[in-house]
């Protein structure tokens, strides 16, 4: 029935004010509709997609209608996507009695034939007339709703969710209030969308993460199964680990014992005759194994006709969602506690036509078992089979060989692979001793000559009668060979911190051409000894580079001081600086390039070891610390260095490039 407007009654007689009335009621209609658009695409547009923006739009309708609660329902076609309802209710009702079960209205709604309207309202003047529809799970909701107004939502062409106007009394739901409803769907279904991604997205990323916990627990037993660990021991941390991804609150691994040790499962529907022993066994209630440790639990497989029906099934898992629903007992063994832990998950573990046993989880509550977790479990049960059958067959093997062990030993082949192996000692030991005679020579050689050098200044100090200069000159030995002894020193326990902890280097922020200039400027008087120059190739801008300065000097006058070392008189060292991007990572790549003695293959896969010292025209005196402090300061930064050695034609020598790799800015920058 369509309702008539009255005339305002200061105007009865106004003519032209009788003619316009009605437009400008409907202008007014049309801005408010307008209005209550922007308001909600405000609203969106200004709030995370949650159930806070969706209770806010709730309010706007519930107000703009008045009508006395708004619920507002997502709808996704996504199995894994989550449901969402949201209630506004008007502030007089907020303290009536009943009102948590008021807002447990979306199965009610949802159950109303809205959602198979095709985006048109649909009203409910009076909620008796579908009172069947109020039964949920058996009982009667007290809800005081009389009339509803919805209208579903939709976008990209389906359905996402639900608008519902509820009023607690009996109402005769306008036309202008089903054409404004009509109007917002529109806006809401883009609310309803951004609501239903997140959904779906967190939905999504609970599935990868369940699935990455799925591939640990099978990469894990993988690990177990190839490690050294007595059998029980891995079994026991097979169960828990299992028992503890599926979320389980017990489970139990239970092998079993044939009278028979040659039975098969050929006749599939013959039950064995064999005791089942549980081995390992794990309760989420005291988040550990069972405290019967002495004595094993065992039951006969005939007293339990839960196990037995893997046998009459064909060797099927046995899924129970709930025990106590089921028409036909299987008479558990007491062992299961079936009545506290209802939900049952029995998988066999088999190999080869033989069930060698079980393993079960169980749940205090009615669970669903999912296609998922049941493929994961008989996963877990191939490598608990697989681990067990190796074990067994290890055990067969090694007493084998223990019987044997003394003819295999007296065989030609054994002797000749322990001949070889015994070559291949004996060489390792020659080299090892001789590196050891070239370090205990090197660092002889380095703790004795200065110490020397400072016994004997010490002793002419002390002569009567030395004047002033001589004094100065000896004073000056002490302190150049003390500081050779603390260098070295120095150097021996920064390797040996390096490689012992893994402290974060302290960053700062260098400038990279000055830096180079700098250290550059310091090599003179070594680049004057041997005649030598040296060519910046620097980038015009100057880089700047996140790094630590102590280790980063360190690093390039190690390789200053061995381009100056092994370079050829008269000879230039070209030192070349660009920027360059690896791995969508911005780095700064350095060479340091001489002309000098070649550096072989061999030596090439030594040069940063450290006490490894060149050999042939490369070899100087030194303790073979730099290069391989050099190493070591570089992976503490992050970065990367390389040798390459290319001979020059018709010239015995060569040119060497160390090229030096580090990050510009550091992990914590870039974030």
């Amino acid at each position: 029935m369509k309702k008539h407007l009255s005339l305002p009654r200061q105007y009865p007689d106004d003519l032209e004010r009788l003619q316009s009335y009605p437009v400008k009621l409907m202008q007014h209609q049309k801005e408010s509709t307008l209005q209550l658009v922007q308001k909600i695409n405000h609203i969106i547009a200004n709030s995370s997609a949650t159930t806070l923006m969706l209770q806010e739009i709730a309010r706007l309708l519930g107000n703009a209608f008045k009508v006395d609660c708004c619920c507002l329902v997502t709808v996704s076609s996504e199995a894994s996507a989550e449901a969402t309802a949201v209630h506004w209710c008007a502030d007089e009702y907020l303290g009536m009695p009943h009102s948590s079960e008021m807002f447990s209205t979306e199965s009610l709604l949802m159950d109303l034939p809205v959602l198979q309207c095709a985006a048109e309202p649909f009203t409910i003047d009076d909620i008796s007339t579908i009172r069947n529809s109020l039964i949920v799970g058996g009982q009667q909701l007290p809800l005081p709703i009389k009339a509803v107004l919805a209208i579903p939502t939709r976008f990209l062409g389906q359905n996402n969710g639900v608008i519902n106007l509820i009023k607690f009394q009996s109402y005769d739901w306008s036309d202008s209030e089903k054409q404004l409803l009509k109007l917002v769907e529109s806006a809401c279904a883009i609310a309803f969308s951004q609501v239903n991604q997140l959904h779906l997205i967190a939905a999504q990323q609970m599935h990868l993460q369940k699935n990455g916990q799925y591939q640990s627990l099978i990469q894990q037993l993988t690990i177990l199964s190839r490690s050294n660990l007595e059998l029980n021991q891995m079994l026991k941390l097979a169960i828990s680990s299992t028992a503890e991804s599926l979320q389980a609150d017990r489970g139990l691994l239970i092998l079993l014992k044939y009278t028979d040790p040659l039975f098969r499962t050929q006749a599939r529907r013959t039950i064995p005759k064999a005791k089942a022993n549980v081995v390992a066994e794990w309760s989420k209630k005291t988040q550990g194994y069972s405290n019967s440790e002495s004595e094993t639990q065992s039951f006969l497989l005939s007293d339990c006709g839960l196990c037995q029906r893997i046998f009459s099934d064909s060797g099927r898992p046995v899924i129970i969602d709930d025990y106590r629903e089921l028409q036909d007992t299987l008479t558990p063994t007491a062992l299961f506690a079936i009545d506290e832990l209802p939900a049952v998950l029995l998988v066999p573990l088999e190999n080869q036509g033989r069930i060698l046993g079980f393993i079960v989880l169980q749940q205090a509550t009615a669970r669903n078992w999912q296609t998922a977790e049941l493929n994961l479990v008989e996963m877990v049960c191939a490598q608990i089979s697989n681990a067990i059958i190796q074990s067994q067959t290890l055990r067969q093997v090694q007493t084998l060989v223990d019987e044997r062990t003394a003819k295999l030993q007296s065989s030609l082949e054994l002797q000749a692979k322990l001949h070889e192996k015994t070559r291949q000692y004996v060489q390792q030991l020659r080299e090892l001793n001789q590196l050891k005679d070239e370090f205990l020579s090197n660092m002889s050689d380095r703790l004795r000559y200065p110490l020397t050098n400072m016994q004997m200044s010490i002793k002419n100090l002390r002569l009567p009668g030395i004047t002033a200069d001589r004094q100065a000159r000896y004073m000056d030995i002490l302190e150049q060979e003390c500081t050779k002894e603390i260098n070295l020193i120095n150097d021996l326990l920064t390797l040996q911190k390096l490689e012992s902890q893994q402290e974060r280097p302290q960053l700062e922020t260098i400038d990279l051409n000055n830096r180079i200039q700098t250290l550059a400027a310091n090599l003179e008087p070594k680049l004057a000894a041997k005649a030598l120059s040296i060519d910046l190739d620097l980038p015009q801008n100057s880089l700047t580079i996140q790094t630590e300065l102590e280790s980063f000097n360190r690093i390039l006058q190690e390789l200053f001081t061995n381009a100056c070392t092994y370079s050829e008189h008269e000879s230039m060292i070209h030192v070349q600086v660009c920027h360059r991007v690896e791995q969508l990572a911005d780095r700064v790549i350095i060479k340091v390039t001489n002309t000098g003695r070649g550096i072989s293959e061999e030596e090439a896969t030594y040069i940063f070891d450290r006490f490894r010292r060149g050999k042939g025209g490369r070899w100087t005196p030194g303790t073979g610390l730099g290069l391989a402090l050099v190493k070591s300061l570089v992976q503490h930064l992050n970065g990367a260095i390389a040798v390459e050695s290319t001979p020059i034609p018709d010239s015995q020598l060569s040119q060497v490039c160390f090229t030096l790799s580090l990050p510009q800015f550091s992990e914590e920058s870039e974030l």
